[in-house]
């Protein structure tokens, strides 16, 4: 078992809090020791004028404490043209977790994350560290245990919430992380070592800002490769999201990447998205989808490649409720564009990239060509079971060539409101004709069953 170091929280090289902190109790007892210290600070200053009022305060802080447990099993079959063998995986994840009350306007959030192997191991986890499983597709599940959030926050300003540490960050809501997120399909969560700070001071309006020195990444501190593992970090993320308008949230973005350990990664991103849903006056109960977002992306920090490439989602759609035993249907028709100019693409590194391009992950990066996206995706709530189904034509933005389309289909249903077990297939059917070149040009399908418990 390992637990990568929380050299964020405090502000030391990996290298030399590696020699400090060398066993795993160790390191969490000197993180608890740490956060506990800084969230006692003004009990300390307060206890010399009230000896009672501090000690009530951290009374009502403890009973005010929630914690949470998660656990998903999971199941997961991929059968690669790239591969003579398929891959069986079979893993646990299980995160717990506490957030302390309010004291003096400081909380703590501790929550520690931990991936096994149960039973099958027929798979690539991605990490590098067992050759022999080269031979088997790729499935990112590789065993660790690890914190994903350790982190102090202050809420002692108006309508502010600050937090530095180990943490979780995001923009819009679960799963649609374009830019920024977690890959929460994943086994192992990203998460940012990082400051972030998010005002709603104005009226419909949330700014939120991050600054993030290393990114811990999927494949975990196991992997060969450090890249890999971590991404070494100077980046900043500005998000704004406006809601005051009649129809619709408008949000304005700068996203600034810029990786010592991956220059050729680093980019700035700027972009705006207005999104919503309007009701139909004909059908009272349906409404019109929309989307519109268009953002720059640029060769930033120390990338030795030139380039300057943009982002395109145009979205149109319905979702109304039928009856007869059918509570929700919707249905969308998506347009995305990620240009590319032969040498160099529009990419996003820290999105949750598994919900877009389809479920197989064939297009995780942008191809050097660019990628035009087509699809349309159905959904339905039926009998308290939620179906979606999505259809995907993938093409070039360069060359105008084909890479192959994608049907993908999904169904979820919560048993109560601890368990939800689910079951989802993607098939990808690649153009082998050139310039269709690589993974892009091989077969792939995919298959997942899981049971997933929330306290």
């Amino acid at each position: 078992m390992s637990i990568r170091t929380p050299h964020s929280v405090l502000s030391f090289p990996a290298s030399r809090i590696g020699v400090i902190l060398d066993k795993t109790g160790v390191r969490i007892a000197a993180l608890l020791l740490l956060l506990t210290t800084l969230a006692l600070l003004p009990l300390y200053r307060a206890s010399a004028q009230n000896a009672e009022a501090p000690t009530s305060d951290l009374i009502k802080s403890l009973n005010e404490t929630k914690f949470d447990l998660n656990l998903r099993y999971r199941f997961e079959s991929v059968d690669d043209d790239g591969f003579a063998k398929d891959a069986n995986a079979s893993t646990l994840r299980t995160t717990a977790g506490l957030t302390t009350g309010k004291f003096h306007d400081f909380f703590t959030r501790l929550q520690v994350q931990d991936v096994r192997e149960v039973g099958l191991d027929d798979f690539d986890d991605g990490t590098g560290r067992n050759p022999v499983r080269a031979q088997y597709p790729l499935v990112a599940d590789p065993e660790e245990t690890d914190l994903l959030e350790a982190y102090l926050g202050f809420t002692g300003f108006a309508n502010t919430t600050m937090k530095v540490g180990r943490q979780i960050v995001t923009y819009r809501e679960a799963p649609n992380h374009r830019f920024i997120g977690t890959v929460l399909w994943r086994q192992n969560w990203q998460n940012h070592d990082a400051f972030t700070l998010v005002n709603t001071s104005l009226a419909n309006t949330t700014f939120s800002y991050a600054y993030s020195w290393n990114v811990n990444r999927i494949f975990t501190d196991e992997a060969v490769n450090r890249v890999r593992a971590n991404f070494d970090s100077n980046s900043h993320f500005l998000n704004i999201e406006y809601k005051g308008l009649p129809y619709g949230v408008l949000e304005g973005y700068t996203y600034l990447l810029d990786f010592d350990n991956s220059p050729a990664t680093s980019s700035s991103t700027f972009g705006v998205r207005f999104s919503g849903n309007t009701a139909m006056s004909a059908a009272p109960n349906a409404k019109i989808i929309y989307a519109l977002e268009y953002a720059r992306q640029d060769d930033y920090a120390d990338n030795p490649l030139n380039f300057d490439e943009y982002y395109f989602l145009g979205e149109i759609g319905a979702a109304f409720v039928p009856g007869h035993g059918v509570d929700s249907f919707t249905i969308k028709f998506d347009y995305e564009l990620l240009t590319g100019n032969g040498a160099a693409s529009f990419n996003t590194p820290l999105a949750t990239l598994h919900v877009y391009q389809g479920w197989a992950d064939r297009f995780l990066t942008t191809p050097v060509n660019g990628l035009q996206d087509i699809y349309v995706t159905g959904g339905a709530v039926f009998k308290g079971v939620n179906l979606s189904l999505s259809y995907h034509d993938f093409s070039s933005d360069r060359l105008d060539y084909d890479y192959g389309t994608e049907f993908d289909a999904q169904a979820t249903k919560a048993l109560n409101k601890n368990f939800t077990v689910g079951l989802k297939y993607a098939t990808y059917d690649a153009d082998p004709d050139l310039p269709n070149v690589g993974a892009t040009a091989l077969d792939v399908d995919k298959f997942w069953a899981w049971v997933q418990f929330v306290y």
